[in-house]
């Protein structure tokens, strides 16, 4: 049986606030716009990170106590009353709500074979996808780099047909990337930085200011190498993150690093020719 579910309109018999409450009971019936209720309470929690309010301010504003707030958020448990009242503390409404958990249903988490593949086709398209990544404004790339603006908008402008990024006007954008996002392990873009950017990498002195490198061998359960791994995800979150709220600092009182963090199961060329049993590493 087909189930048709009719979107709220403007029935006269119907009091303003019963029409919303409705409305925004079928949105958040509506799958294919509406994630599920982390998600919701994930934008919730990034907007009040925007708006740089803590647990105890919106407590406050609540009449919650921050310890009810941090269990709230913890357990996801929000009736639609109360994310109307977090939405007014916000200072934002519900539908602009939905619409940025229905845009973080779209955020890519990696590329196809064919995107990657036209991203590396062309240096400077591939420069221009860096800095995007990196959000860096328009000012900032045109700054660095010895684009053109008829160049600058050309790439801007593949990246928009590409799905990176939305292009707006004045040269902004915004990403279409979620902050889970990679290039393909053993794709185009991976494979152009082996083949050109390893030997460069570590062909460096690792002595400068705030430079290090640390080779690490061991034999460790594989829990515990979960672990490790998990952990490592954990700094290159920390890291693309410190990068995105020093944006707002003058180039000046920054300079640019990169970050390799890498955990295998590998055993150096050289010394597996030694090894009596190859299948076997140690």
């Amino acid at each position: 049986m087909v189930r048709t579910v009719r979107v709220p309109g403007n029935d006269n018999a119907t009091s303003a606030p019963r029409r919303g409450l409705r409305y925004r009971r079928w949105i958040l019936r509506r799958r294919h716009l509406m994630s599920t209720t982390a998600e919701i309470v994930n934008v919730l929690k990034s907007e009040l990170k925007q708006a740089r309010l803590t647990y105890a301010d919106l407590g406050r504003e609540l009449g919650l106590a921050e310890s009810s707030v941090k269990r709230m958020f913890a357990k996801g448990d929000m009736p639609l009353k109360r994310i109307d009242e977090i939405c007014r503390v916000l200072r934002c409404d519900f539908s602009e709500l939905a619409r940025k958990v229905a845009d973080l249903e779209l955020l890519r988490d990696e590329l196809t074979l064919a995107q990657e593949q036209a991203v590396v086709g062309d240096k400077r398209l591939l420069v221009m996808a860096l800095c995007a990544l990196s959000q860096w404004p328009y000012e900032q790339i045109m700054g660095m780099y010895a684009f053109t603006d008829a160049e600058a908008v050309k790439h801007l402008t593949l990246l928009d047909r590409l799905g990176i990024i939305e292009l707006k006007p004045l040269n902004r954008y915004r990403l279409k990337v979620a902050k889970t996002f990679r290039w393909r392990p053993n794709g185009p873009v991976m494979q152009f930085f082996r083949d050109h950017g390893v030997v460069d990498y570590f062909a460096g002195g690792f002595d400068g200011d705030c430079e290090m490198v640390s080779l690490v061998h061991g034999h460790i359960s594989l829990p515990m190498a979960k672990v490790f791994q998990e952990r490592l995800q954990r700094v290159a979150q920390d890291f693309a993150q410190q990068h995105l709220a020093d944006q707002r600092l003058a180039p000046s009182h920054k300079r640019g690093f990169t970050a390799v963090m890498a955990l295998r199961s590998w055993t150096f060329g050289p010394l597996r020719e030694l090894l009596r049993d190859p299948n076997i590493l140690p």
